[in-house]
């Protein structure tokens, strides 16, 4: 039993999650087969212990600071190009996390990297 429960933010990540999980119940990933697998490996790590070492989770101030809540960052991937990142709050309830955004990992070099990052808003 995981620790905390993932949720999905809303509107988009939810939809993405949707969509994605009926497309695995159909058999139908296709493409999407790896980032799905990818997906439910970094959700039960971080369900279970979000400071997991291969997460390498921390927080993104320059996130935090324009949402106005603490926005953490976990890795789905390492060592690819444009190696995938999950963003993610606690919330909005104890024992609850929630994917706020999936994107690709900013230019860290760039000073306005993380600008470009949308994320969702959290559910009610």
């Amino acid at each position: 039993m995981l620790k905390f429960e993932i949720l999905m933010g809303v509107p988009e990540m939810k939809k993405f999650w949707d969509d994605l999980c009926e497309k695995a119940d159909n058999n139908k990933l296709g493409t999407d087969k790896k980032l799905f697998k990818k997906l439910v490996k970094c959700f039960n790590f971080l369900g279970n212990d979000p400071k997991h070492n291969s997460l390498a989770t921390h927080e993104i101030k320059s996130l935090s600071d324009r949402y106005g809540m603490r926005i953490w960052q976990s890795y789905l991937e390492s060592k690819t190009p444009s190696a995938g990142r999950i963003f993610w709050v606690y919330g909005p309830k104890r024992k609850q996390i929630t994917i706020i955004g999936i994107e690709p990992h900013p230019e860290d070099k760039k000073a306005s990297g993380y600008k470009k990052v949308k994320l969702s808003n959290l559910p009610d």
